[in-house]
């Protein structure tokens, strides 16, 4: 696979986002995976990547039913649209899920057709020693259709416990 050339601007840009000095943006642009990456990173700029819960018993965290957690397309947390609390225990999933979607948008394959979008805490449930469990599904969508999906979800605010 060749590199795709980047614009000047581009590398500049990543320079000043991630602090480097310019011995630092030289090591970086020379990863040919870089320059891979950054031809089609600004698309996903325009990415939200959702984790939706699809089952939960017993979550320590009030995490149900219909609770979502929202990335940005670069795979930031993004904090004023996530539940009250966020456990720990079902971040690894998400990380993992996170890393695969970025793989294949970086590979040219459309993340909507990731084979395995579920997984989950690595709580193993009461029924099993542990003490609950919740199942996330993952899917990469617009910034506007996850705004407006949380939007239309907000007012329950599941997984937000009182």
């Amino acid at each position: 696979m060749s590199n795709p050339a980047v614009p000047e601007q581009v590398w500049e840009m990543m320079r000043q986002h991630l602090g480097y000095t310019e011995e630092e943006l030289a090591l970086f642009k020379r990863h040919p995976r870089n320059a891979r990456v950054m031809a089609v990173a600004p698309d996903m700029k325009s990415k939200t990547i959702v984790f939706e819960v699809v089952a939960s018993e017993g979550c320590n965290s009030h995490h149900t039913v219909g609770t979502r957690f929202y990335f940005t397309g670069d795979g930031n947390l993004i904090t004023k649209m996530a539940p009250a609390r966020v456990c720990a225990f079902a971040l690894p999933m998400m990380t993992q899920a996170v890393f695969a979607i970025h793989e294949l948008w970086y590979a040219g394959v459309d993340p909507i057709d990731l084979a395995f979008k579920r997984g989950g805490c690595f709580d193993v449930g009461v029924r099993c020693g542990g003490w609950g469990n919740i199942v996330l599904e993952a899917r990469m969508m617009d910034r506007q259709e996850a705004a407006a999906l949380h939007a239309s979800s907000s007012g329950s605010a599941p997984g937000r416990p009182t």
